[in-house]
């Protein structure tokens, strides 16, 4: 194929979600140029305390991900090389085309990340996110300012990690209404009520979560609900049309539960889950709630285990539809593949 499209990448945030994008980007790069026709290349990278990266020509990514989460000062030197830049200069004053924010998530005013964004887009550069933050606080102002600018905006990766939710939506139920939408969008208090009907306490099942990476020291913005509000905000203002923010949501968690719950739920056929729930009321409102609920072994979303995350939405032509599949991770990274080829696609 000869007119390939090569779009230059800037990543701020090197965590697992880049990593496994870049690991992603890489694999499936003879894919991307035979059956979609374009190419990708990582000319920068940004990490608020490992350093930066800046390549022209593109980045070795071998090296990048043989770096994992060290310091980029172990990438090799190159005379076209620059290290250093600051995260505006990232965005502002290299050939990148498209910004890749995948710092972490900041509820409580989501910057650094919003800033950057609205920077990149201002500057004419697509703008592709992991990051919840700026999605569940400012989503109408960043699709406005997309649109103003002419410029590409994804976000698939903000819900369910690489599993396709919102495009499914917005592809696959086109010309449908959607008007609610219910499930488990947090894989670490999904992981935890596993290991309680498995037979551990809350306690040995957090300790549990902690020791294998799927919940912070700190697991509050977890087991508390918060990371599911934040999440259930993007997907009520994405899909429904709401104009909520995460503290709308009403809210609560799991940490409340004792095995003597769980196996109340258990012998009357039920079993515990932090349910996200968001549905249009008759007046046109949307109502958005977090709670742990007990649900009949009948429920789809009843069996949904371990760190997998599942969304059911409500249509008006099909009725209720559920999809099942990897809530968090370098899976996430796939997302973000999606997006870049959606971007090609809206442009071509």
């Amino acid at each position: 194929m000869s007119d390939i499209t090569t779009y230059k990448l800037a990543f701020i945030g090197l965590g697992t979600v880049s990593q496994g994008a870049i690991g992603y980007i890489r694999d499936q790069a003879d894919l991307l140029r035979d059956q979609y026709g374009f190419a990708l290349k990582v000319v920068a990278l940004y990490t608020a305390r490992r350093g930066s990266l800046y390549q022209p020509a593109g980045l070795d990514l071998d090296r990048v991900l043989a770096i994992g989460r060290n310091s980029l000062d172990q990438y090799p030197d190159d005379p076209n090389l620059k290290r250093g830049l600051s995260m505006a200069a990232i965005v502002d004053q290299t050939n990148a085309d498209v910004i890749i924010e995948a710092s972490p998530t900041n509820f409580d005013d989501a910057q650094p990340a919003l800033g950057t964004i609205r920077t990149a887009m201002q500057a004419g550069k697509h703008v592709i996110t992991a990051n919840k933050g700026p999605l569940a606080l400012a989503y109408a102002e960043l699709k406005a300012l997309a649109e103003r600018q002419g410029v590409y905006f994804g976000y698939e990766g903000t819900v369910m990690g690489g599993t396709p939710a919102l495009q499914f939506a917005r592809l696959s139920l086109a010309g449908m209404t959607i008007s609610g939408v219910r499930g488990i969008v947090n894989s670490t208090t999904n992981y935890i009520l596993t290991q309680m009907e498995a037979g551990n306490d809350y306690a040995a099942a957090l300790a549990a979560a902690q020791r294998l990476g799927f919940a912070e020291t700190d697991p509050r913005g977890d087991v508390d609900g918060h990371d599911a509000a934040g999440k259930l905000t993007i997907l009520a203002n994405v899909l429904l049309g709401a104009d909520l923010k995460p503290d709308d949501v009403q809210r609560s968690g799991i940490s409340a539960l004792t095995s003597a719950d769980i196996d109340a739920a258990r012998q009357s056929g039920e079993r515990w889950k932090l349910i996200a729930d968001a549905h249009r009321q008759p007046d046109g409102s949307v109502q958005a709630i977090v709670r742990a609920e007990r649900l009949p072994v009948t429920d789809p979303l009843a069996g949904v285990a371990g760190v997998t995350n599942a969304l059911s939405f409500e249509t008006d032509l099909l009725g209720p539809l559920t999809i099942v599949g990897a809530g968090a991770g370098p899976q996430t990274g796939v997302a973000i593949l999606s997006d870049l080829i959606d971007l090609h696609r809206s442009r071509h």
